[in-house]
Formats: C-alpha cells, sequence, structure tokens
C-alpha cells in the first residue's frame, strides 16, 4: 500500500474539531497521518506524570476512519520545566550565549539530564502503543541538526572534546604532530588545554576545526542512535523506524549516512521553496537533494513534509502557483519517494508557524489547495509498482563530509559553495535526463559507468585506488578543481605535487592556483574536439600541465596561456577528466553530452524546464514528465500545461 497522507497537529485546534479534520482529511484520500512530535507537554506535564490518553483519544478517532499512524518522538522541543529545573539542558553558541527556552532544539547533546529525559519519555511513549496496530511507524525527534541547533559550545561539550581527541590521539604528542600545532606557537602539552572553535583573532587551527566537526558529528549521532535503539527496544513488530531529513544537509554539521544507519527507511522534508525566498530553487538542485535521499540508504525513500502552501516563519516565501506543488510532488515520485505526507493539514493560528500555510488555511475552507492535494492522492496511488521499482543509476557523484567540513573550515575562494560546485557537475547530466545518484565516497561504485567526484579537496590513498580501479575497468571519472589537495588532518600533502594522490590517475601536474570570483572570472578555448570553441571560468582555477592527458580547453589571458584548464586522460579502459575551475554551463553541457556519448549512457532529450525520468517495474515502463514552467511545454507530441505532470506508461 501506497501511504498517502498530512501532518496532523489536533492538539492545537477545539477537541470537538477531531471528527470534521478527520473526515475532511479521509475524504482527500489520505491513509496515514504523522502526529506527536512537538507534543511532549502534552504526554509529561511534570516531572515523570505520564499521560497519553489525548493521543489515545485521537488514534481511536483515526482508526474509526481506517486511518494510519506515524508517530514522532517529541523530544525536539522539550517541556519549560526541565528547562528551569536545569539549565544545563540548554545549548551555548559560540559567543557564549545560553540558547534560552521558547524554540526548538535548543539541548546540548551532551546533558546527561536531557539524555535521561529523552531515554524516559521516548521509553513510555513506545511503550505505551507497542500494541497499537494503527501505528506503522516511528519517527525519532525531528530534523536533526536543523536551523543551528547541531553545534554547541558549553562546558559539557568543551570537556566531552577533550575526551573525544585523547581517545582518537591517545597522547597529546601526536596530536600536536598531526595538527602542525608548532605553527603559531599553539603546541598543547594536555588535552585539557586545547579550546573549542570559538571566535578568536584571526582564526583556529585547520585540524582542530576538522576535528570539532567529527566531534559535533559524532555528538549528534551518538544521541540519535541512542533513541532510536530504545524505539527499537520497546516498538511493536509490525512498527519501523524512521527520522526525517531537513534540507540544507552539504551546511550540516553531522554525517547523514551515518544518521541514517540504524533507521529502517529515510525520510525527508521537501521544501522546494522556504520563507524569504522569490522563486522556487532550480528544478536541478531540487532533484540532487532527492537523489541525494535515495542515495543514504541506497533505497526508496518517504517525503513526510511536502510543502502546499507558501512557507515562512518570520518572513513568507513565494506561493506556489497551482499544480507546482503537485508537479513536485510528482517529481518527488519520480526520483524515488514511495510514501508521502503533505505540510500541513491546517495552518495554525497562533505561535511561531503562523505563516507555514497548509492544504487548508486559517479559514477552514476546502480550496484549491486542498483539491490538489486529492487530486494528486487519487492518481498516484495507481502507480504502487512503479513507486515500489527500484532506481538503476549509471551515474553516481560521491562526496565526503570530511572534505565538505575542510572547504567550510577554509573556503579559499570568497565565492566557493560546496553545493554549487557539485551542482556544476550534476546539472548537466540532470538536464539530459539521466538517473544520478548522489552518494558517500566509501559506497561500492562497480555498478556505475560514470563517476562524478566534485571539488574533493581530501583524497587519501583509499578513495584515490578505489577510482582508479575503477577507470581501469573502463570507467570514467570526473574531478573538478582543488582535487588531492589535503590529507585526513586537513593537512596539504607534502612532496607531492597537485593533484596528490590521482596525479597518475588524471594524467596531470598542477604548477600553480588562483582564487577566482563570480565577477573576475578568465577565458578559456577549446582545442582539439573542441577547437574555437570559448567559455569562461569562474571561482577558482589550476594551472594545468599535462603529462599524459590530453588538453581540452587552455586558458586565454596572456601569461597563462600554456596552462591547460580542462583535461581528458586515457586510463586503463577508462577516462578521467579533470576540471581546473568552475567552468561555464555551456561547455559544461559539451563534456557531459561526449561522456554520454562515450559511456552509451542513457538519456533523454527534452526542452528547458522539462524533466523527464523513466522507471521500470519487472514488466513495464513508464515515463514521469514535468513541466517546471509556468509556460506551455512539448515533449514529443504531448503537451503540457504550466506546471503539469504525467506518468505515461510504455
Amino acid at each position: 500500500m501506497t501511504y498517502l497522507g498530512v501532518d496532523y497537529y489536533p492538539e492545537h485546534w477545539p477537541k470537538e474539531m477531531v471528527t470534521e479534520d478527520i473526515q475532511g482529511i479521509k475524504e482527500m484520500g489520505a491513509n496515514i497521518v504523522r502526529i506527536g512530535e512537538f507534543a511532549w507537554h502534552l504526554m509529561e506535564k511534570k516531572d515523570g506524570q505520564f499521560n497519553f490518553s489525548y493521543f489515545d483519544m485521537v488514534i481511536d478517532s483515526l482508526k474509526e476512519k481506517g486511518l494510519d499512524v506515524m508517530f514522532g518522538t517529541p523530544t525536539a522541543t522539550f517541556p519549560a520545566w526541565l528547562a528551569d529545573r536545569d539549565p544545563s539542558i540548554l545549548s551555548e553558541d559560540e559567543y557564549g550565549h545560553k540558547r534560552v527556552f521558547g524554540g526548538r532544539r535548543q539541548y546540548c547533546f551532551h546533558s546527561d539530564t536531557y539524555r535521561e529525559h529523552s531515554a524516559r519519555i521516548t521509553k513510555e511513549l513506545v511503550k505505551h502503543y507497542q500494541h497499537e496496530q494503527a501505528i506503522v511507524v516511528w519517527q525519532v525527534d525531528n530534523e536533526f541538526g536543523h536551523e543551528g541547533s547541531d553545534q554547541c559550545y558549553c562546558d559539557q561539550c568543551h570537556a566531552k572534546f577533550h575526551e573525544f581527541l585523547a581517545e582518537k590521539y591517545h597522547d597529546i604528542y601526536s596530536l600536536n604532530e598531526r595538527w602542525g600545532t608548532v605553527f603559531w606557537g599553539q603546541t598543547y602539552n594536555d588535552f585539557t588545554e586545547i579550546p573549542v572553535p570559538k571566535p578568536t583573532i584571526t582564526t583556529h587551527n585547520p585540524g582542530l576545526k576538522l576535528d570539532w566537526a567529527r566531534f559535533r558529528s559524532a555528538s549528534l549521532n551518538r544521541f540519535a542512535h541512542d533513541m532510536t535503539n530504545i524505539v527499537k527496544q520497546y516498538k511493536g513488530t509490525h512498527q519501523r523506524v524512521t527520522t526525517n531529513v531537513a534540507g540544507g544537509f552539504f551546511n550540516k554539521w553531522f554525517d547523514h549516512a551515518e544518521n541514517l544507519r540504524p533507521m529502517d527507511f529515510v525520510s525527508y522534508d521537501n521544501y522546494p521553496v522556504w520563507g524569504g525566498l522569490e522563486e522556487p530553487i532550480p528544478p536541478a538542485e531540487i532533484a540532487m537533494t532527492l537523489d541525494f535521499n535515495r542515495g543514504l540508504l541506497d533505497k526508496n525513500f518517504w517525503i513526510v513534509e511536502e510543502l502546499m502552501g507558501a512557507q515562512g516563519h518570520d518572513v513568507i516565501g513565494y506561493l506556489p502557483r497551482p499544480n507546482q506543488a503537485k508537479m513536485w510532488s510528482y517529481q518527488a515520485f519520480a526520483h524515488g519517494c514511495n510514501h508521502m505526507l503533505y505540510f500541513r493539514w491546517r495552518g495554525m493560528t497562533k505561535g511561531a508557524e503562523q505563516f507555514c500555510y497548509g492544504v487548508i488555511d486559517q479559514d477552514n475552507q476546502y480550496g484549491r489547495k486542498y483539491k490538489e492535494v486529492q487530486s494528486l492522492f487519487h492518481e498516484i496511488s495507481s502507480y504502487e509498482d512503479v513507486l515500489e521499482s527500484p532506481i538503476k543509476s549509471e551515474i553516481a557523484v560521491i562526496y565526503d563530509y570530511d572534505n565538505i567540513w575542510s572547504w567550510r573550515a577554509q573556503s579559499q575562494s570568497k565565492d566557493f559553495d560546496f553545493k554549487e560546485e557539485l551542482m556544476r557537475l550534476y546539472r548537466p547530466f540532470y538536464s539530459l535526463n539521466t538517473h544520478i545518484d548522489v552518494i558517500p565516497c566509501d559506497r561500492d561504485l562497480s555498478t556505475y559507468k560514470v563517476v562524478l567526484v566534485p571539488v574533493m579537496q581530501i583524497i587519501d590513498q583509499r578513495l584515490a585506488d578505489q577510482l582508479a580501479a575503477f577507470a581501469e575497468k573502463g570507467g570514467t571519472v570526473v574531478f573538478s578543481f582543488r582535487a588531492g589537495l589535503k590529507n585526513k588532518d586537513n593537512n596539504i600533502h607534502f612532496k607531492q605535487p597537485l593533484p596528490g594522490p590521482v596525479r597518475s590517475l588524471t594524467g596531470i601536474k598542477i604548477e600553480e592556483v588562483e582564487s577566482l570570483t563570480k565577477e573576475r572570472t578568465v577565458p578559456v578555448e577549446g582545442t582539439g574536439d573542441y577547437n574555437g570553441e570559448t567559455s569562461r571560468v569562474a571561482v577558482w582555477r589550476d594551472l594545468i600541465v599535462a603529462e599524459t592527458a590530453e588538453v581540452l580547453f587552455r586558458y586565454q589571458d596572456g601569461l597563462y596561456g600554456q596552462y591547460a584548464a580542462v583535461t581528458r586522460n586515457t586510463y586503463g579502459k577508462g577516462n578521467v577528466y579533470y576540471i581546473g575551475g568552475g567552468l561555464g554551463e555551456q561547455t559544461m553541457d559539451g563534456v557531459a553530452m561526449e561522456i554520454i556519448g562515450s559511456n552509451d549512457l542513457s538519456f533523454v532529450e527534452s526542452d528547458e524546464d522539462v524533466e523527464v525520468y523513466r522507471r521500470h517495474t519487472v514488466e513495464e515502463t513508464f515515463t514521469f514528465i514535468m513541466n517546471h514552467s509556468d509556460q506551455m511545454k512539448s515533449f514529443q507530441e504531448i503537451s503540457l500545461q504550466p506546471f503539469e505532470s504525467r506518468i505515461i506508461k510504455h
């Protein structure tokens, strides 16, 4: 069964509205609701006094209408009495300010008090409902690490950071050597002398910054895993476990694949537009986020918050146009979402999310948005086999959180943005409607034909060997700039010309480098198959000397004309591309088309803003077609209204 539903917060409204709400939800075509993730105080108004009677009533009412339940453990919003009793649970920002009670997720992962109370409410809740057949999924916490909640600089965290470093390095001399603390006289005599990276003059040691990021990730994921283990210990055998992933994952301070490792499936909160945005994020970027979430556990995923109305806390964003949110839902289903819940049933009229509009608004009228969701539920419910079918991709984009955090410690260019550089490689292949996995760099690559490696400045020998073996057997590898610069201690490789451990793989040597910007760009011109083609490079450039590689583009700015900007190297049976800067879109499109042709990749050409995604069941093929524009479009002989979505059976 395909689960289709809404996020429902009955506690926000008078009790007598429950029957009316559930009837409206049922008539919309839903078969599940998500409840409870912010209701700790309702379940435990005073310390140790648990009362689940309100949700007993709600669940009984839902069952009468045949609706199943996803129930969220409420640890993202603790009760005021707990903060009042023990302020140690409150996290602290980098300036030493305690985060006061009043927002959400303002807890410290190293507060013993918070861990104890979180474990207790989770245990009591799950035990109470372990035999409840209507509850089919438990959601652990809510949007881990979102809105800066993955960082805390309090004394509890400081002490645990010392323990983390002592366990990793064993002795202070090893840490000093690997961090290079001799620089600026930062040598330590004991782990207890090491600061947390609060503001200082200039900047902290890059090794400290990277280990702090790893510590923050370990802190969050330890808490998440502990809570998950409690749910698994006490849940019913018919109940599964997940947690919902927030957007902006490349700007978070925790490893998402590790976070989701013990879960039964991934859930994602899909917001193509949010408060303050004048227009939605580009279709390619939305697709990438979906591919990222599918890649966390290498299987299809749920969306448990799918935007329908305009959103924002203090500033409201763009209003999705008629059928645009429905189209985003079709896009999500195309990319591997197999169950979907919309946020939210009704927009709230009080509190911080008064401007997070829902399926229906404060007027309580079942209007355009209600009918749009209703039509989506009706249309998609007949495609269960398609939604459950696995997605096989021929292209992988790989990433590594150590590498991402290294860039965040030292951005090197004022305009560097990791996500944008990942998208620079992803977008050309998305535009040709290929299937792409976005996965951690430690995954098996043998099933792919092409591996894209965006700005991977930290490359260890294991990854270098893995990529070499992949190319040796006939695969194509595409590197972008700064590849192979650093080791796992966040230090530059000594006595290794760049690109370090992948020099022989790429067939190049980088003699010098330069930071560029989006405004200050440099021209490049093609050679060979690209003869006469011109483009520009932004953000960065590596000045490349081709050793065994063929030059595809050279710089064209006077003194640097002898250096290559883009190269292609034959390695074993495969090819290895190196793109030495932020290459322009049109040129990237040409390189992508060459790679698709030489690897015999499946692709579909379509007009701009028309996305086409093929899905295969055992016996049949289905094509998802999405018009991302407010204009009439067509695909082959099919006319598409603004923001129209189609599924075509072949």
